[in-house]
Protein backbone atom coordinates (compact mmCIF):
# COMPACT_ATOMS: atom_id res chain seq x y z
CA UNK A 1 0.00 0.00 0.00
CA UNK A 2 0.99 3.42 -0.70
CA UNK A 3 1.61 5.83 2.13
CA UNK A 4 1.99 9.39 2.10
CA UNK A 5 5.60 9.76 3.81
CA UNK A 6 6.56 7.25 1.53
CA UNK A 7 4.99 8.72 -1.85
CA UNK A 8 7.10 10.90 -3.81
CA UNK A 9 6.13 11.83 -7.90
CA UNK A 10 8.36 13.90 -10.58
CA UNK A 11 9.41 16.85 -9.33
CA UNK A 12 6.11 16.93 -6.90
CA UNK A 13 3.63 17.58 -9.94
CA UNK A 14 0.47 16.23 -10.09
CA UNK A 15 -0.32 13.24 -12.33
CA UNK A 16 -3.77 13.83 -13.33
CA UNK A 17 -4.16 17.51 -15.35
CA UNK A 18 -6.26 19.59 -12.67
CA UNK A 19 -10.37 19.82 -14.41
CA UNK A 20 -11.22 22.69 -16.40
CA UNK A 21 -14.41 22.90 -15.24
CA UNK A 22 -15.03 26.49 -13.78
CA UNK A 23 -16.50 27.50 -10.35
CA UNK A 24 -18.87 28.37 -9.58
CA UNK A 25 -20.37 27.21 -13.02
CA UNK A 26 -20.42 23.81 -12.70
CA UNK A 27 -20.55 23.09 -9.17
CA UNK A 28 -23.60 25.16 -9.14
CA UNK A 29 -25.35 23.64 -12.05
CA UNK A 30 -24.91 20.67 -10.18
CA UNK A 31 -26.93 22.18 -7.62
CA UNK A 32 -29.53 23.66 -10.10
CA UNK A 33 -29.83 20.62 -12.32
CA UNK A 34 -30.77 18.10 -9.13
CA UNK A 35 -33.33 20.38 -7.52
CA UNK A 36 -34.55 21.07 -10.89
CA UNK A 37 -35.30 17.36 -11.71
CA UNK A 38 -36.45 16.93 -8.28
CA UNK A 39 -38.98 19.22 -8.26
CA UNK A 40 -40.29 18.30 -11.68
CA UNK A 41 -41.07 14.37 -10.11
CA UNK A 42 -42.27 16.26 -7.28
CA UNK A 43 -44.72 18.07 -9.05
CA UNK A 44 -45.95 15.48 -11.59
CA UNK A 45 -46.93 13.35 -7.97
CA UNK A 46 -48.35 16.26 -7.06
CA UNK A 47 -50.64 16.64 -10.22
CA UNK A 48 -51.50 13.16 -10.15
CA UNK A 49 -52.92 12.80 -6.36
CA UNK A 50 -54.44 16.51 -6.82
CA UNK A 51 -52.64 18.61 -4.82
CA UNK A 52 -52.50 21.69 -7.74
CA UNK A 53 -50.97 23.99 -5.95
CA UNK A 54 -47.46 22.24 -4.80
CA UNK A 55 -47.65 21.12 -8.18
CA UNK A 56 -47.63 24.47 -9.78
CA UNK A 57 -44.69 25.64 -7.33
CA UNK A 58 -42.73 22.23 -8.65
CA UNK A 59 -42.95 22.84 -11.91
CA UNK A 60 -42.25 26.73 -11.63
CA UNK A 61 -38.93 25.66 -9.24
CA UNK A 62 -37.93 22.94 -11.74
CA UNK A 63 -38.40 25.52 -15.04
CA UNK A 64 -36.57 28.20 -13.03
CA UNK A 65 -33.40 25.80 -11.76
CA UNK A 66 -33.07 24.01 -14.75
CA UNK A 67 -32.81 27.63 -16.91
CA UNK A 68 -30.71 28.91 -14.46
CA UNK A 69 -28.10 25.79 -14.66
CA UNK A 70 -28.42 25.37 -18.65
CA UNK A 71 -26.75 28.98 -18.23
CA UNK A 72 -23.93 27.97 -16.02
CA UNK A 73 -23.00 25.17 -17.95
CA UNK A 74 -23.31 27.31 -21.05
CA UNK A 75 -21.25 29.86 -19.68
CA UNK A 76 -18.48 27.45 -18.33
CA UNK A 77 -18.58 26.08 -22.30
CA UNK A 78 -17.66 29.53 -23.27
CA UNK A 79 -19.68 29.69 -26.23
CA UNK A 80 -23.33 28.70 -26.45
CA UNK A 81 -22.84 26.58 -29.27
CA UNK A 82 -20.59 24.10 -27.80
CA UNK A 83 -23.50 22.98 -26.16
CA UNK A 84 -25.86 22.37 -29.22
CA UNK A 85 -22.33 20.53 -30.51
CA UNK A 86 -23.06 17.96 -27.87
CA UNK A 87 -26.61 17.16 -29.36
CA UNK A 88 -25.35 16.29 -32.58
CA UNK A 89 -24.77 12.47 -31.81
CA UNK A 90 -26.17 10.23 -29.00
CA UNK A 91 -23.58 8.13 -27.91
CA UNK A 92 -24.81 5.73 -24.85
CA UNK A 93 -21.47 4.96 -23.60
CA UNK A 94 -20.53 8.82 -23.04
CA UNK A 95 -22.20 9.97 -19.59
CA UNK A 96 -22.05 13.14 -21.36
CA UNK A 97 -23.43 12.43 -24.59
CA UNK A 98 -26.79 11.24 -22.22
CA UNK A 99 -26.22 13.67 -20.35
CA UNK A 100 -26.87 16.26 -22.31
CA UNK A 101 -29.64 14.39 -23.91
CA UNK A 102 -31.63 14.62 -20.82
CA UNK A 103 -30.84 18.14 -20.03
CA UNK A 104 -32.09 19.27 -23.32
CA UNK A 105 -35.53 17.37 -23.03
CA UNK A 106 -36.45 18.43 -19.56
CA UNK A 107 -35.15 21.80 -19.62
CA UNK A 108 -37.51 22.57 -23.01
CA UNK A 109 -40.56 20.29 -20.99
CA UNK A 110 -40.16 21.79 -17.82
CA UNK A 111 -39.88 25.81 -19.67
CA UNK A 112 -42.70 24.59 -21.54
CA UNK A 113 -44.98 23.18 -18.46
CA UNK A 114 -44.10 26.83 -16.74
CA UNK A 115 -45.16 28.93 -19.45
CA UNK A 116 -48.51 26.87 -19.85
CA UNK A 117 -48.93 27.57 -16.42
CA UNK A 118 -47.97 30.86 -16.80
CA UNK A 119 -50.39 31.95 -19.74
CA UNK A 120 -53.13 29.66 -19.02
CA UNK A 121 -52.86 28.30 -22.51
CA UNK A 122 -52.41 24.71 -23.46
CA UNK A 123 -53.53 23.36 -20.13
CA UNK A 124 -53.45 19.47 -21.25
CA UNK A 125 -50.37 20.33 -23.04
CA UNK A 126 -48.32 22.05 -20.18
CA UNK A 127 -49.76 18.76 -17.47
CA UNK A 128 -48.31 16.24 -20.48
CA UNK A 129 -45.17 18.42 -20.26
CA UNK A 130 -44.90 18.52 -16.48
CA UNK A 131 -45.43 14.54 -16.53
CA UNK A 132 -43.00 14.40 -18.95
CA UNK A 133 -40.30 16.28 -17.04
CA UNK A 134 -41.17 14.63 -14.06
CA UNK A 135 -40.02 11.24 -15.61
CA UNK A 136 -36.82 12.45 -16.49
CA UNK A 137 -36.69 14.13 -13.14
CA UNK A 138 -34.96 11.29 -11.90
CA UNK A 139 -32.49 11.17 -14.69
CA UNK A 140 -31.67 14.58 -13.99
CA UNK A 141 -30.84 14.27 -9.94
CA UNK A 142 -28.17 11.46 -10.83
CA UNK A 143 -26.55 11.52 -13.92
CA UNK A 144 -24.28 14.46 -13.33
CA UNK A 145 -23.05 11.71 -10.57
CA UNK A 146 -21.91 9.51 -13.04
CA UNK A 147 -20.42 11.79 -15.69
CA UNK A 148 -18.14 12.84 -12.64
CA UNK A 149 -17.75 9.15 -11.74
CA UNK A 150 -16.69 8.63 -15.18
CA UNK A 151 -13.99 10.76 -14.95
CA UNK A 152 -9.86 10.16 -13.88
CA UNK A 153 -10.05 12.31 -10.85
CA UNK A 154 -9.67 10.06 -8.16
CA UNK A 155 -12.03 10.94 -5.37
CA UNK A 156 -14.92 10.53 -7.78
CA UNK A 157 -14.29 7.59 -9.61
CA UNK A 158 -13.72 5.74 -6.62
CA UNK A 159 -16.78 6.37 -4.91
CA UNK A 160 -19.03 6.01 -8.30
CA UNK A 161 -21.20 3.11 -6.37
CA UNK A 162 -22.17 6.16 -3.66
CA UNK A 163 -22.40 9.40 -5.61
CA UNK A 164 -25.35 8.51 -7.15
CA UNK A 165 -27.54 8.09 -3.78
CA UNK A 166 -25.65 11.08 -2.57
CA UNK A 167 -26.79 13.20 -5.56
CA UNK A 168 -30.26 11.76 -5.27
CA UNK A 169 -30.59 12.82 -1.74
CA UNK A 170 -29.02 16.04 -2.40
CA UNK A 171 -31.83 16.51 -4.93
CA UNK A 172 -34.63 15.75 -2.89
CA UNK A 173 -33.19 18.36 0.59
CA UNK A 174 -33.20 20.94 -2.57
CA UNK A 175 -36.54 20.40 -4.08
CA UNK A 176 -38.13 20.32 -0.62
CA UNK A 177 -36.67 23.33 0.82
CA UNK A 178 -37.80 25.24 -2.19
CA UNK A 179 -41.47 23.43 -1.86
CA UNK A 180 -41.20 25.13 2.32
CA UNK A 181 -40.49 28.26 1.17
CA UNK A 182 -42.84 28.80 -2.07
CA UNK A 183 -45.99 26.27 -1.77
CA UNK A 184 -48.37 26.68 0.78
CA UNK A 185 -48.63 25.17 4.49
CA UNK A 186 -51.47 22.95 3.33
CA UNK A 187 -48.73 21.59 1.37
CA UNK A 188 -46.09 20.99 3.42
CA UNK A 189 -46.80 17.19 4.05
CA UNK A 190 -45.31 15.71 1.10
CA UNK A 191 -41.96 18.25 0.89
CA UNK A 192 -41.71 17.32 4.48
CA UNK A 193 -41.33 13.39 3.71
CA UNK A 194 -38.62 14.01 0.69
CA UNK A 195 -36.61 15.98 3.00
CA UNK A 196 -36.21 13.62 5.58
CA UNK A 197 -36.05 11.14 3.22
CA UNK A 198 -33.41 12.84 1.29
CA UNK A 199 -31.18 13.91 4.20
CA UNK A 200 -31.09 10.30 5.32
CA UNK A 201 -29.77 9.32 1.41
CA UNK A 202 -27.47 12.10 1.69
CA UNK A 203 -25.99 11.03 5.09
CA UNK A 204 -25.46 7.69 5.12
CA UNK A 205 -23.92 7.83 1.26
CA UNK A 206 -21.17 10.52 2.35
CA UNK A 207 -20.32 8.56 5.77
CA UNK A 208 -20.15 5.43 3.64
CA UNK A 209 -18.18 7.60 0.99
CA UNK A 210 -15.51 8.30 4.16
CA UNK A 211 -15.66 5.00 5.32
CA UNK A 212 -14.81 2.78 2.33
CA UNK A 213 -12.17 4.55 0.28
CA UNK A 214 -9.32 5.46 2.81
CA UNK A 215 -6.51 7.19 2.28
CA UNK A 216 -8.26 8.20 -1.13
CA UNK A 217 -11.54 9.52 0.76
CA UNK A 218 -9.42 11.95 3.04
CA UNK A 219 -10.28 14.99 0.56
CA UNK A 220 -13.65 14.60 1.69
CA UNK A 221 -13.26 15.12 5.21
CA UNK A 222 -9.76 17.21 5.16
CA UNK A 223 -9.84 20.93 4.03
CA UNK A 224 -12.37 22.48 2.52
CA UNK A 225 -13.97 20.14 0.94
CA UNK A 226 -14.44 18.56 4.39
CA UNK A 227 -15.33 21.95 6.04
CA UNK A 228 -18.12 22.43 3.07
CA UNK A 229 -19.59 18.65 3.51
CA UNK A 230 -19.52 18.65 7.39
CA UNK A 231 -21.54 21.63 6.89
CA UNK A 232 -23.39 20.68 4.22
CA UNK A 233 -24.81 17.90 6.38
CA UNK A 234 -25.13 19.92 9.75
CA UNK A 235 -27.89 21.90 7.57
CA UNK A 236 -29.63 18.92 5.92
CA UNK A 237 -29.90 17.67 9.57
CA UNK A 238 -31.12 21.44 10.54
CA UNK A 239 -33.40 21.24 8.10
CA UNK A 240 -34.62 18.25 8.47
CA UNK A 241 -35.22 19.34 12.56
CA UNK A 242 -36.97 22.10 11.71
CA UNK A 243 -39.50 21.04 9.09
CA UNK A 244 -40.88 18.81 11.99
CA UNK A 245 -41.67 21.41 14.48
CA UNK A 246 -44.81 23.26 14.66
CA UNK A 247 -45.25 26.65 14.02
CA UNK A 248 -46.19 29.34 11.38
CA UNK A 249 -44.48 30.48 8.15
CA UNK A 250 -41.14 31.40 9.81
CA UNK A 251 -40.40 27.71 10.62
CA UNK A 252 -40.83 25.88 7.08
CA UNK A 253 -39.08 29.10 5.47
CA UNK A 254 -36.01 28.32 7.87
CA UNK A 255 -36.23 24.55 6.98
CA UNK A 256 -36.40 25.31 3.67
CA UNK A 257 -33.01 28.07 3.99
CA UNK A 258 -31.47 25.25 5.55
CA UNK A 259 -32.06 22.14 3.00
CA UNK A 260 -31.37 24.74 0.09
CA UNK A 261 -27.98 25.97 1.73
CA UNK A 262 -27.14 22.08 2.68
CA UNK A 263 -27.41 21.30 -1.18
CA UNK A 264 -25.15 24.04 -1.94
CA UNK A 265 -22.47 23.11 0.43
CA UNK A 266 -22.58 19.72 -0.59
CA UNK A 267 -22.45 19.80 -4.82
CA UNK A 268 -19.35 22.58 -3.90
CA UNK A 269 -18.02 20.46 -1.51
CA UNK A 270 -18.16 16.95 -3.51
CA UNK A 271 -16.79 18.85 -6.65
CA UNK A 272 -13.77 20.89 -4.63
CA UNK A 273 -13.44 17.48 -3.20
CA UNK A 274 -12.40 15.91 -6.43
CA UNK A 275 -10.36 18.70 -7.33
CA UNK A 276 -8.42 18.15 -4.28
CA UNK A 277 -7.61 14.54 -4.73
CA UNK A 278 -6.09 15.23 -8.58
CA UNK A 279 -4.05 17.67 -8.04
CA UNK A 280 -2.04 15.32 -5.44
CA UNK A 281 -0.45 12.45 -6.47
CA UNK A 282 -0.69 10.09 -3.91
CA UNK A 283 -4.58 9.85 -4.74
CA UNK A 284 -4.07 8.87 -7.79
CA UNK A 285 -1.11 6.15 -7.29
CA UNK A 286 -2.94 4.61 -4.49
CA UNK A 287 -5.80 2.66 -6.03
CA UNK A 288 -3.72 1.63 -8.88
CA UNK A 289 -1.71 0.15 -6.37
CA UNK A 290 -4.03 -1.32 -4.26
CA UNK A 291 -5.86 -3.16 -7.53
CA UNK A 292 -5.26 -7.08 -7.93
CA UNK A 293 -3.18 -7.60 -10.89
CA UNK A 294 -3.51 -10.88 -13.39
CA UNK A 295 -0.41 -11.87 -11.14
CA UNK A 296 -2.69 -11.65 -7.86
CA UNK A 297 -2.56 -9.55 -5.37
CA UNK A 298 -2.13 -5.82 -5.36
CA UNK A 299 0.98 -4.11 -6.92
Amino acid sequence: MVTRAEFRSYYGRPILKRPAWKVPDVPGYLFLGGTAGASASMAAVAELTGRRELAGTGRWVAAAASTAGVAALVHDLGRPERFTHMLRVLKPTSPLSVGSWILAPFSALATASAASQATGRLPGLGRLAALGAGLLGPAMCTYTAVLLSDTAVPAWHEAYPELPYLFAGSSLTGAAGAALLCAPAADHGPPTRMGLLGTGMEIAATRRIERRLGLVGEPYVTGRPGRLLTLGKALAGAGAVLSLLPGRRAVPALAGGAYLAAGLCTRFGIFAAGIASAQDPVYVVTPQRQRPHPGGGPS
